[in-house]
């Protein structure tokens, strides 16, 4: 890997991700979950405390936080990871059988 910070802030897709950081992928699972890979990346790079390291430091951490989102995504799929917003709503006309009372 050869990037900098200012050529990864350019990225846009999962497949640039990969190509960047330069790392193998199953195409068949970035293409069923690469707006998940890409919100767990997101997430995991909040978690990082990235301040005081070096540009090549920071842009390792990065990577590692890349392969560990889409490692995820090799043994899981979105519904167990609920990583949107509208995956823990609770569906507000939805009535369960367990509150029918038959009277």
């Amino acid at each position: 890997m050869s990037g900098t910070l200012a050529e990864f802030n350019q990225l846009t897709d999962a497949e640039q991700f990969f190509a960047f950081f330069d790392l193998p992928y199953d195409p068949a699972i970035v293409n069923i979950n690469r707006l998940h890979i890409l919100q767990k990346f997101s997430a995991l790079v909040k978690e990082l405390d990235v301040e005081e390291l070096s540009e090549a430091e920071t842009l390792n951490q990065y990577r590692s936080a890349f392969q560990q989102a889409y490692t995820v995504f090799l043994s899981s799929n979105s519904l167990e990871q609920k990583l949107f917003k509208v995956f823990n709503q609770k569906q507000q006309n939805l009535v369960l059988l367990s509150e029918i009372d038959s009277d």
